[in-house]
């Protein structure tokens, strides 16, 4: 796991750059409690294929980290982006809906895009 102010800035960049593209309705997974080899979560929607791919673009030009992987450019539904300590999924509404991965980790703490501080200084 990488220092705590490392992570607070990598989670205010990414959804900065989530903003600055209008993906709607962020929030982020505190994943730190569960055997999973990642800390967090950020998931967010957009309206289409197109801002679907213009959300992952700005982040992967303008985040500073290492893209460990990423999945989804084919079909730009739902775009992946694993900076192995921050995973973000980018989802077409419809599509973050179905999935419902705030559902599936029912049990981790989720934090709202306005308080990203809390969230990786609890814990």
């Amino acid at each position: 796991m990488r220092e705590k102010s490392h992570q607070e800035r990598m989670l205010r960049e990414v959804v900065a750059l989530i903003a600055e593209k209008k993906g709607e309705n962020t929030v982020i997974l505190d994943m730190r409690e569960f055997s999973i080899p990642t800390d967090f979560f950020v998931i967010t929607s957009a309206d289409n294929p197109k801002q679907v791919k213009a959300i992952a673009d700005n982040i992967l030009e303008k985040l500073a980290g290492s893209l460990l992987r990423s999945e989804g450019w084919d079909s730009k539904n739902w775009i992946v982006l694993d900076y192995g300590d921050l995973i973000v999924h980018i989802f077409q509404r419809d599509l973050r809906r179905f999935y419902d991965l705030e559902g599936l980790w029912g049990d981790v703490p989720v934090y709202l895009e306005p308080q990203v501080e809390s969230a990786s200084v609890s814990g």
